[in-house]
């Protein structure tokens, strides 16, 4: 599915996280654990899917326009995040 972003949002983005919005292209989304983002009413529906890139835990909101994934954020999962992540998909640490 293809996948875009807004650059403004991507270099806000890597100024506080610290990850480019591209790198959002790895993203397994097989195997992810996917909810609604319900934390502020956004004026559209958000996303917020846990999962990997790599052998990393990451946390990616996005929204979905029609078949294109739009990025809103990246971020390394924290402890909690992995934690939680490991024990939903009853899989082992990544190494």
């Amino acid at each position: 599915m293809p996948l875009v972003f807004d650059p403004v949002k991507d270099l806000a983005n890597q100024i506080k996280h610290g990850i480019p919005l591209a790198l959002s292209e790895a993203f397994e989304m097989d195997g992810a654990l996917i909810r609604d983002d319900l934390r502020f009413a956004y004026g559209e529906g958000r996303l917020i899917a846990t999962g990997l890139i790599g052998n990393r835990v990451f946390v990616m909101v996005y929204t979905m326009r029609g078949e294109t994934m739009r990025v809103i954020s990246l971020r390394k999962a924290n402890r909690r995040e992995v934690l939680k992540y490991v024990n939903e998909t009853q899989g082992s640490y990544p190494d």
